[in-house]
């Protein structure tokens, strides 16, 4: 299933039954089936939003660059130039990259902020403040 530009995210070959007796898979995963790549959004440059076709025709944006983030304070939502990342709970190697995922600490012209969504599925980024 390589052909087909993406990821596939299955179980092995064999599969436990429920009375702990080994079975065989029935069937491979189709094409209709298939996952994404990961969407690696950076704090960097301007804004760069990808749109997807998803399943059913619709679509999914994707954001590739971030600038600004949507950050709650006790004020409400305000917008806010993101600096950097300061740590990421996915992988440490993500806050030196500049990869933005959700539960990310970001850096802002507010403060410091905890991501709340998910950059590669929503297009946008949305952050609770935490200290600022």
């Amino acid at each position: 299933m390589s052909q087909f530009g993406a990821q596939l995210h299955s179980k092995p070959d064999r599969v436990a039954s429920g009375s702990g007796k080994r079975k065989n898979k029935i069937r491979d995963k189709r094409r209709s089936e298939k996952g994404g790549y990961f969407a690696a959004s950076r704090a960097e440059g301007e804004q760069v939003v990808k749109k997807i076709r998803i399943r059913g025709g619709g679509q999914k944006n994707s954001l590739r660059n971030a600038a600004f983030a949507n950050v709650l304070t006790k004020q409400g939502y305000k917008k806010a130039k993101i600096t950097g990342v300061v740590e990421s709970g996915d992988n440490r190697n993500f806050a030196r990259q500049g990869i933005i995922t959700k539960g990310a600490i970001i850096n802002t012209e507010l403060g410091k902020a905890r991501v709340t969504s998910r950059p590669g599925q929503e297009g946008s980024i949305n952050a609770m403040l935490v200290e600022g």
